[in-house]
């Protein structure tokens, strides 16, 4: 794979800085059941790399620490941990507010029954990737039948009331196919809801629209078809001042499965060490609220300012 780095370095993004901290992202590791075209993690199933306990741990003590009440678990797929119940059960305990971004197919593995309804007893939102509504382009981005799976899987969460009840959210996301910048969430949204409810009767409650990252899997994607330049020329060529203000990693770090720490997890995956500090720090060794503290930046990040923004929770603004 390309080292995309050195390509995205030498950067002319604005300063930014952080404001107060309220979401902390996990990444509990790189394995997953799925090996996604766009993943800007790499992941797949021959990842070997998991969070364990003790760091679990140590991230608890952080969110009592300065009393964080957003936990947003990523992965790989974040399921696949083998402390993942533990880890939730202690988060439910400290009343935090816990997102599972979910692969959908997760669900209907072997390994992970009663996954569903352990998720929704501790009524953890679901932040689940579905980039169309159109079989053919889900497969041929995510993996063979990944989309008839999907459908399974959403049926099933729907019946257990996820999408239907206010305490158990169900978010999809969309990612663009391609070198290219997702079109208008509101609009998306209300083709997604249409489609899926005429077709299949499945009910979700928002639709994140979200950039692809030229960083990873799909900026070496990129690189081997000559594309990057164009893609990057896209990104900067779309700046969106009016984005800055909302960018999430004002408010938000980002955890390796080492208890690592960064500005964002785009950042994680360049190892892009947390910008308040010279070297890269342990949860541990954070000893302040990191206010005002500045963030690193580089080229991708254009990625999370062009158009109407991007982030973990889709668009920024809708000042184009």
């Amino acid at each position: 794979m390309h080292d995309v780095y050195p390509l995205l370095e030498h950067s002319d993004f604005p300063l930014i800085k952080r404001g107060s901290l309220t979401t902390v992202q996990v990444n509990l590791g790189y394995k997953c059941n799925q090996s996604c075209t766009h993943c800007h993690v790499n992941a797949g199933p021959k990842r070997k790399e998991e969070m364990s306990k003790s760091v679990m741990i140590d991230i608890l003590k952080f969110i009592d620490r300065f009393s964080i009440v957003n936990i947003d678990l990523t992965g790989g797929a974040p399921e696949l941990n083998k402390n993942f119940k533990f880890f939730i059960k202690e988060l439910k305990n400290r009343n935090c507010h816990i997102i599972d971004r979910c692969n959908l197919t997760i669900i209907l593995e072997k390994s992970m029954s009663g996954l569903a309804d352990f998720l929704k007893q501790n009524e953890v939102e679901i932040i689940a990737s579905l980039p169309c509504y159109i079989q053919e382009n889900v497969d041929k981005q995510r993996g063979k039948d990944v989309f008839v799976k999907s459908i399974k899987a959403l049926k099933l969460l729907n019946k257990i009331g996820y999408g239907l009840s206010p305490s158990l959210k169900l978010n999809l996301v969309y990612n663009p196919q391609g070198p290219s910048l997702p079109p208008d969430q509101l609009k998306l949204s209300r083709d997604y809801k249409e489609f899926l409810k005429d077709k299949f009767d499945i009910r979700f409650h928002n639709l994140f629209t979200i950039t692809n990252m030229p960083i990873a899997r799909f900026g070496s994607t990129l690189i081997s078809k000559n594309k990057f330049s164009e893609y990057m020329n896209l990104l900067k060529n779309s700046f969106n001042m009016n984005n800055l203000k909302e960018l999430m990693c004002k408010k938000l770090i980002s955890i390796d499965y080492q208890g690592y720490t960064y500005d964002c997890d785009f950042n994680q995956m360049l190892d892009m060490h947390l910008g308040a500090y010279k070297n890269k720090i342990y949860i541990n060794d954070i000893k302040s609220d990191l206010y005002k503290k500045h963030i690193k930046t580089a080229d991708h990040c254009f990625g999370c300012t062009a158009g109407a923004g991007s982030s973990c929770g889709g668009t920024l603004t809708n000042k184009l």
